[in-house]
Parts: structure tokens; sequence; C-alpha cells
């Protein structure tokens, strides 16, 4: 029976970023979505996850989700068998971005919610085409759900973390490490970059997607990580 796999959203997303995926890997694969939306630091929302995840499991996060689950391999390694991590960022922010999420946490406050969200994620992170206004509105609805407080705390989270470089040079499982050439939030050489870091990481780019290929581009996407789900524990 292959490992649980754990998938982690974005930021002020949930289970529907990934539905396509579930759908598909649910039919031979456990498969569950945490939420990374307690915490108000990327240490916290991984501890948290670490008392109800299974003892061993593969693990892929999408952006925010990416970064927490380097925050869980940094924690606990001997308990992730494979990593995905997909159109995210190892770096620490610096104090000027840091700064710069302020606006959104008083955006939040201040009952603007649908205009921090739609500020924050641009329709030019996505690939052009048919798609792109549909999959906004998946973004938007799933913001709403989740509320202003989760908004502030995840951006509180995102201004405090810390860079996983070596976290990602110490990784000894199978890592796929997947991008939608699109993606200008988290563009393509970052992901060159990570791929580098990592020993034998294989690098997927997924050409009709930007930055949230689990829907902009669904049956690639999930080819992808079924692949990475095969592929051997012994690295060659």
């Amino acid at each position: 029976m292959p490992d649980p796999l754990v998938l982690l959203p974005g930021m002020m997303c949930d289970a529907r970023l990934f539905a396509p995926q579930m759908a598909d890997l649910s039919r031979d694969h456990a498969v569950m979505v945490a939420p990374i939306t307690q915490g108000e630091r990327v240490e916290e929302i991984a501890s948290d996850l670490l008392s109800l995840l299974p003892a061993k499991f593969a693990l892929a996060g999408l952006s925010m989700g990416g970064i927490v689950a380097m925050e869980l391999l940094r924690r606990a390694p001997e308990r992730i068998t494979r990593l995905a991590l997909m159109d995210t960022n190892p770096l620490a922010e610096t104090p000027q971005t840091a700064a710069a999420y302020e606006p959104m946490i008083i955006g939040a406050r201040a009952g603007r919610l649908e205009e921090v969200l739609r500020g924050f994620m641009k329709p030019d992170y996505l690939a052009p085409g048919p798609q792109r206004l549909a999959v906004l509105g998946q973004v938007l609805e799933m913001g709403r759900d989740l509320g202003p407080e989760v908004l502030v705390r995840q951006v509180r989270a995102l201004q405090r973390r810390r860079d996983q470089q070596p976290t990602l040079r110490r990784c000894k499982v199978p890592t796929l490490i997947l991008c939608g050439a699109y993606d200008t939030l988290t563009p393509l050489k970052r992901h060159a970059f990570m791929a580098e870091l990592i020993p034998y990481a294989r690098l997927e780019v997924i050409a009709e997607a930007g930055h949230l290929p689990t829907l902009e581009a669904p049956e690639a996407t999930t080819a992808a990580l079924r692949a990475w789900m095969q592929q051997p524990f012994v690295l060659q």
C-alpha cells in the first residue's frame, strides 16, 4: 500500500484547490488535505500539523502550502517519504517585502477582504486563456469562505518565514519540483534553483499553467504527481 498523501493548499485556499487531483489519486492512494489556517508563524502551523498527520506520509504543497511543507521537512524529515513543492518559494522575506504585506492586513481588518483577495491573486499570475477567469473565481470563493482572520494569520506567517535553503540541501527523498510556465509570482527560475539544491530532484514545468496548475491544467498536474508517487525510494 502506498504511503498516505498529504496535500497542503496555498494561501486562502482549501481542499478545492486539489479537487481534480483528489478525485483521481484517491482511487489508489489515501489522500488528505491538511489546513494551514491556524497560527501566525510557519513553525507553529507545522508543529500543529505534525500532531495530526500520519506517522509517515508523502507530502505535496502548493505556494504557501509548499512553504509549510519545507518547514515540516525541516522539523520531521524522518516522517516524510517523498516531497513535491509546487509554485512556491524557499526564501525568507526581506524587511522591505515583509512590510509590503501590511496593506493586506489593514484591508482585511477594514472589511475589504474581497479587494485584498483580488489584489494578491492577479490575473497575470495565471496562464492566459478561457480558464483564467474561472480559476480566479474559485480562488475568490475559497478566500471569502476562509475569511479575514485567516488572511491576517497567514500573512503574518509569511512575513516571518525562514530561509529553507539548508533544509532543501539535506532532503534525501524522491522530490518533485513543479511549476506552471506562466507563473510570474514564483517564476520558473526559482524552481530550477530549488531543484538544484535537492539531490536528484525532478523539475516539471506545466506548459499551460501559471501559479495554480492544479486547477489550470489538472490532468497534466495529476499525471506529474502520479509519476512522483510511483518513483522508487532508492534514488540512482
